[in-house]
């Protein structure tokens, strides 16, 4: 598998269990001591960077670190919003729509040397 694609993956796989970790004690745990929530998530987030430290150094391979960095933004937003909309039951909003937008920008700005050639 070409080192940008395992990136990605592992990055979004990372993404999903940080999400939960940042995110899912709002719902799962509301009623818990903050302590309680921050020591699972402290679990949870130990499986992200079981992924996030390799993806990194797999795509730093072949990708800047500032590459690497709107890669992560770009699936943090794409794992976010499903997550938000459908787990947190939270309304979708156009303001995600005009964070991607945003997002795109970045991601030509820091590709473009790549993009264009």
């Amino acid at each position: 598998m070409p080192p940008i694609l395992t990136t990605v993956c592992l990055l979004t796989l990372s993404n999903i269990f940080m999400t939960f970790a940042w995110y899912g004690h709002l719902k799962n745990m509301a009623h818990k001591p903050w302590i309680v929530a921050a020591l699972v998530s402290w679990g949870i987030a130990l499986f992200e960077y079981l992924l996030q430290v390799p993806a990194n150094r797999i795509g730093h391979q072949v990708l800047s670190v500032g590459q690497l960095k709107i890669t992560q933004e770009v699936i943090t937003l794409a794992v976010f919003v499903p997550f938000s909309v459908f787990y947190l039951k939270e309304k979708l909003s156009w303001d995600y729509l005009w964070a991607g937008l945003c997002l795109m920008g970045a991601v030509f700005f820091i590709f473009r040397g790549r993009l264009m050639g």
